[in-house]
Formats: C-alpha cells, sequence, structure tokens
C-alpha cells in the first residue's frame, strides 16, 4: 500500500533497479564463463524468465536472486514462482523448437555483495 510520503512507491523502485541490476552482472558472469545470452527478461502471459542462456547443447532458464546469503536466494524461489518460470519455457520452446534438440534446465544465479555469482545448475525441476 502506498504511504502518503511515497516510501513504500520508493522502495518497490530501488529493489526493481536493484533486480535490473543483478540481471546485468548475471549475463555478464554467464558470458565470461562461456554462455551465449539467447532472452532477457523473457515475458509471457504465463511468467517470466530473467535469462535464457546456451552453452554447448544445453539452454538454460536462469532465474536471478540477489540476497545476502545463498539460502535465502534459494528460498526465494518458490514453488510458484518455479511453475511460473516453468510454463514460460515451455512457450519458449513452443516458439523455437529448434530448443528441443537441447538438454534444457533451470538453473539459479546468485548475487551477493562482494562476492562473485553463483551458478547453481539444475536448482529445481519443471513443474506440469
Amino acid at each position: 500500500m502506498k504511504r502518503e510520503d511515497g516510501t513504500a512507491t520508493e522502495k518497490r523502485r530501488r529493489a526493481h533497479a536493484r533486480g535490473l541490476s543483478a540481471e546485468t552482472w548475471a549475463a555478464w558472469y554467464l558470458r565470461l564463463t562461456g554462455w551465449r545470452i539467447l532472452k532477457r527478461r523473457y515475458k509471457t502471459g504465463q511468467g517470466e524468465i530473467d535469462l535464457i542462456a546456451k552453452k554447448r547443447k544445453t539452454v538454460a532458464f536462469v532465474e536471478v536472486k540477489a540476497r545476502k546469503t545463498r539460502d535465502a536466494a534459494v528460498e526465494a524461489v518458490t514453488p510458484a514462482s518455479q511453475k511460473r518460470i516453468s510454463r514460460a519455457a515451455r512457450i519458449f520452446v513452443s516458439q523455437h523448437p529448434k530448443a528441443g534438440f537441447y538438454t534444457l534446465r533451470f538453473d539459479i544465479l546468485v548475487i551477493r555483495p562482494w562476492s562473485l555469482p553463483e551458478h547453481i545448475e539444475n536448482a529445481f525441476e519443471a513443474w506440469e
């Protein structure tokens, strides 16, 4: 709820800006480790995927989380968000049939203060 002084709105704006910054750092990290970014902020009516990246014969649907700890980041990817990401991934594959020839997986990339990003491969399974 917005307060008269606008602090709730300002908090949301700062959180959004931090999220965009984390996604940028994550994309650079993936590029530096040999991944090619196919899509950033891929949006569908079913959900959004922060990054879709390809390396060799793998396509990863990457959820980026900026948190103080690894555990907090992993916990922030709730079953509901996993379901939304999974649905969006299904739409991506239907629109890009060649993706079906690759190994598909769901990763989390953790951005923490004063640390290198941590790439958690196969962080969760697709939901039906």
